[in-house]
């Protein structure tokens, strides 16, 4: 018998109840919809995991406390994963910073959601861009940039990452495709090997040169 382990978000719940069901319904709604048994039970945890983040048996009442957050993954994005997984559709990720968000990046994330069904983007936190860019940056904080992100059409859903690379974060959902802008090749991502664990693949698109976070940053500043 083939063997898999599957891991499930870290989620603090008061009461557990409920959550076994909720799991069977998420698996039997995948199955039906035609996915494949490990598709199919990562839907099903994926669900589980969103029952017990909004509250479990709470969320299901009137007066219910605001819903508990799910650590690496927001629960919208488990939700969006779930209902596209349930439907048999393809879950399409992509990451970045997006600091000074423009026509370049508008460009890779439309053509990033034509590859599926849905495209959940990992954004780098504060903390985490300022790792990788200096202690000046981000330019916007991440609630902006998680505003402007869910504001365009073509972006189903933001995950948040405190670390350098969104692996961890991609583990939690794992999307049948990430994709990147042209600049890079998929052997070069090292996301490709995290991918790899479950049979994701790996696709760039098309790359737009001469538009820059940079490049805009210094013109503001130009003209500031």
């Amino acid at each position: 018998m083939d063997s898999r382990f599957l891991p499930a978000p870290s989620v603090t719940a008061g009461d557990p109840c409920g959550a076994g069901d909720r799991l069977a319904a998420g698996v039997a709604v995948a199955l039906a919809g035609g996915a494949d048994v490990p598709d199919a039970v990562a839907a099903g945890v994926a669900d589980a995991s969103a029952y017990l983040a909004a509250g479990g048996v709470t969320s299901l009442l009137a007066d219910a406390p605001a819903p508990v957050e799910v650590p690496g993954v927001d629960r919208d994005a488990l939700r969006v994963v779930h209902r596209v997984r349930s439907g048999g559709g393809t879950v399409v990720a992509t990451g970045g910073c997006f600091d000074l968000l423009h026509a370049g990046h508008a460009r890779t994330l439309s053509a990033a959601r034509a590859l599926g069904d849905c495209l959940v983007v990992c954004l780098n936190s504060d903390s985490s861009v300022r790792q990788l860019k200096g202690p000046e940056r981000p330019f916007m904080t991440q609630d902006d940039r998680v505003e402007l992100l869910l504001a365009l059409d073509c972006v189903d859903a933001v995950v948040v990452f405190d670390e350098t690379t969104p692996d961890e974060a991609l583990r939690r959902f794992r999307p049948d495709v990430w994709a990147k802008g042209g600049d890079y090749t998929a052997d070069e991502l090292p996301e490709a090997v995290t991918l790899a664990e479950w049979g994701g693949r790996v696709v760039t698109v098309p790359f737009h040169p001469g538009r820059s976070t940079t490049r805009l940053a210094a013109a503001i500043e130009r003209v500031s």
